[in-house]
C-alpha cells in the first residue's frame, strides 16, 4: 500500500513564509492569537474576551492627557540604597540593571497636563520597574505632584500598578504610605478631587495607602486588588476563599471600588466625572 502514499517533499527554507515574531500576541485570557498592531489600537484589550493585558506607563499617559500636553516632573530622581540591602543581588546593582532595562529611573512617572482641556496632575506607576514597588522615590514623587495639584488646584489622577512596598528599603519604604496619605488628606480638605485608577495588580502597601483613598476609585476589569495575597490569607484564616476574591468585580460587589471600567472607556468616564464635580473659575465652559 506504500505505492499510494505521496511522498512529502521537505519544505525548503526559501519556501517558508517569513513572519516576524513580533507580529502576533497570544491572549492570556482566552488563548486567541491576536494581531499586535490591532491589539495596540485596542489599548491592549482582547477583542474576543476583553482580557486586559498589563501595559506600561506610556499607555496611561496617552489615555489621561491630551496629545503634547504632558510635562514630566522629577524625571531624574533616583533611589539610593540606605540599608545597603542584598538578596540574590545587591539592591544597588538591581536598581542599575532595571534602569538600563526599562529606561526609567524608578517605578512612577509624574507630571502635569490637560485632559480634554482640563488641567490635571498625574502619577502613573509602572509594574516593569521592580514590580512597581513603592520606595522612597515613588512616595516622594507622588507627594510632590500631589502638593503641586493642591497649589495649582488641579484634579489629581493616580494610576496604580504595584506589588506593594519595596522591601529593599525597609522602614523608608513604609514611611511613604503616611507621606502620600497626608498629601491626599490636604487635597480632600481643599475640595480638590483625587481619582484613583486601580490596575492589575494593585497590592500591598500601595493598596493600604493612596490607592484606596480616592474620591473616586475606578478599577480595570479582572484586576488583582488587595493587601496580602490570596494564598497567604487562606493559610492564615484556614478557610477557602470565594471565587474571584480580590478581583475588581468582587471588590465592586463589596463596596471597595466605585466602578469597574473597561480601559477603552476609562478616559471618557474620568472626563465625564470631572466635568460633573469640578469646574473651577468656569475653565470647562466653552
Amino acid at each position: 500500500m506504500s505505492w499510494f502514499r505521496k511522498a512529502k517533499k521537505p519544505l525548503r527554507a526559501e519556501d517558508r513564509r517569513d513572519v516576524p515574531s513580533d507580529v502576533f500576541d497570544k491572549c492570556e485570557g482566552c488563548g486567541e492569537i491576536l494581531y499586535r498592531e490591532k491589539l495596540t489600537r485596542n489599548l491592549h484589550v482582547c477583542p474576543e474576551c476583553r482580557h486586559h493585558t498589563r501595559v506600561g506607563a506610556e499607555v496611561y499617559l496617552r489615555i489621561f492627557t491630551d496629545e503634547g500636553s504632558f510635562e514630566e516632573m522629577d524625571a531624574g530622581m533616583q533611589s539610593a540604597d540606605p540599608l545597603e540591602f542584598s538578596d540574590l543581588k545587591a539592591y544597588a546593582d538591581r536598581l542599575e540593571a532595571t534602569r538600563r532595562k526599562t529606561g526609567r529611573n524608578d517605578a512612577v512617572v509624574t507630571g502635569t497636563g490637560t485632559l480634554e482641556r482640563i488641567p490635571v496632575a498625574l502619577a502613573v506607576m509602572d509594574f516593569t520597574f521592580i514590580g512597581g514597588s513603592m520606595g522612597s522615590v515613588v512616595g516622594e514623587k507622588i507627594a510632590r505632584v500631589g502638593r503641586l495639584a493642591l497649589a495649582e488646584e488641579r484634579p489629581f489622577i493616580v494610576v496604580s500598578a504595584s506589588g506593594g512596598a519595596r522591601m529593599m528599603e525597609g522602614i523608608y519604604s513604609l514611611m511613604q504610605m503616611a507621606k502620600t496619605s497626608a498629601v491626599l488628606a490636604q487635597l480632600h480638605e481643599a475640595g480638590i478631587p483625587f481619582f484613583s485608577i486601580l490596575t492589575d495588580p494593585t497590592t500591598g502597601g500601595v493598596t493600604a495607602s493612596f490607592a484606596m483613598l480616592g474620591d473616586v476609585n475606578l478599577a480595570e476589569p479582572g484586576a488583582l486588588i488587595g493587601f496580602a495575597g490570596p494564598r497567604v490569607i487562606e493559610e492564615t484564616i484556614k478557610q477557602e476563599l470565594p471565587e474571584g476574591f480580590q478581583r475588581s468585580e468582587f471588590l465592586l460587589e463589596h463596596g471597595m471600588v466605585d466602578r469597574v471600567v473597561d480601559r477603552r472607556e476609562m478616559r471618557e468616564t474620568v472626563v465625564r466625572l470631572l466635568r460633573h464635580i469640578w469646574a473651577p473659575a468656569g475653565e470647562l465652559e466653552e
